[in-house]
């Protein structure tokens, strides 16, 4: 499995879910172990004890948590399971976020677009354009990563189904976003549009931030990027630490080292467009960071946060405890809603101004 292919296992780990044969435990008290060989590799044996600084339903679902083994689905299957599991996301978040779900075309891409069943007049000319999470392969975010977000800032959200990989490799989901954006440059300011993403959404915001840039396109008024990185050429140290669901598999060090061609396809993984942490980030958007400390992608969030704050950007980085990767998409744990509250409240406080 290459490095950025995890990415697209979302439904399979995140929920705590477990798939294929269970690993046998390990004993829950092994001896601590720390070996450092000459290159600086280390292996290393911890005990985490269940924070108590989480809410009582996270360390429910943490406690549910067993060992699992890497998933043999074919890519159809997996998809064919992720719209599933964004369903049953999207009637968890309907319950507590209404709104009104619709699809559409913009520009020849075709999208989501989800709203309040009433938007402000005050709030009428804003519109944020989500890029959904799925490891560039599956859509898993487009109503999960959205239905929360529209309700609370009373803000239109359009989701765009780019093209997936490997039938589509990079730069076709940024010439889709890119596509969009530029569309409703035609209805609204830049002032009144946030783009945002989340896991492979959150590196593909990144990537249309700088393709934008590139094009000497206006920018929009803000940005966020949720368990997502700048940096497709390397990974990130957190990598070789967590899995998806935190600390629920193995990893195999030789996966760190392997690149997604599949996404990446013959670009230059130092591409500043595919990977925008080698880009000219001066003057970006006022820009929101999340993410948790058990995300294999908080290395290459960090990492993406300070490369903003060293080009002068107003840039935010929100860490949660103890969560797995893009925690938010269960829409009732306490922190999910602290989450979710975090980024509506960064959007109001940007656009329209």
């Amino acid at each position: 499995m290459n490095r950025h292919h995890f990415l697209s296992l979302l439904l399979l780990q995140i929920g705590y879910v477990t798939v294929g044969s269970a690993l046998p435990n390990s004993d829950p008290s092994p001896t601590p172990l720390v070996v450092i060989a000459p290159d600086g590799t280390v292996q290393v044996t911890r005990v985490v004890p269940l924070p108590s600084t989480i809410s009582a339903a996270a360390r429910e679902n943490l406690v549910k948590m067993k060992p699992v083994a890497q998933s043999h689905q074919t890519l159809q299957e997996h998809r064919t399971e992720t719209d599933k599991w964004q369903a049953e996301r999207a009637q968890e978040s309907l319950e507590l976020y209404p709104a009104k779900l619709a699809t559409d075309v913009i520009a020849g891409v075709p999208v989501r677009v989800v709203k309040r069943p009433e938007i402000a007049a005050e709030k009428a000319a804003r519109v944020l354009i989500n890029l959904h999470g799925g490891g560039f392969r599956v859509d898993a975010g487009s109503l999960s990563e959205t239905i929360p977000i529209a309700n609370l800032t009373g803000t239109k959200v359009i989701s765009v189904l780019y093209r997936l990989t490997p039938e589509n490799r990079f730069p076709a989901a940024v010439d889709d976003a890119v596509a969009v954006y530029k569309e409703l440059l035609k209805t609204h300011k830049p002032a009144d549009i946030g783009i945002y993403g989340t896991s492979a959404g959150g590196y593909l915001t990144a990537e249309v931030a700088a393709e934008l840039r590139k094009l000497n396109l206006p920018l929009p008024a803000a940005v966020g990027i949720f368990a997502g990185g700048g940096d497709l050429s390397e990974s990130g140290d957190t990598e070789a630490i967590f899995d998806l669901g935190g600390l629920s598999e193995p990893i195999d060090p030789s996966d760190l080292t392997k690149l997604d061609v599949e996404y990446i396809g013959s670009t230059d993984p130092n591409d500043p467009v595919l990977s925008p942490l080698y880009s000219d980030l001066r003057n970006f958007p006022p820009t929101l960071f999340i993410t948790s400390t058990r995300d294999p992608e908080l290395s290459s969030t960090a990492i993406l946060d300070r490369a903003f704050l060293r080009a002068g950007v107003e840039a935010q980085l929100v860490v949660f405890e103890a969560l797995p990767h893009a925690f938010w998409h269960y829409p009732k744990l306490p922190e999910s809603k602290e989450a979710d509250q975090l980024m509506a409240t960064f959007f109001d406080r940007h656009l329209g101004k």
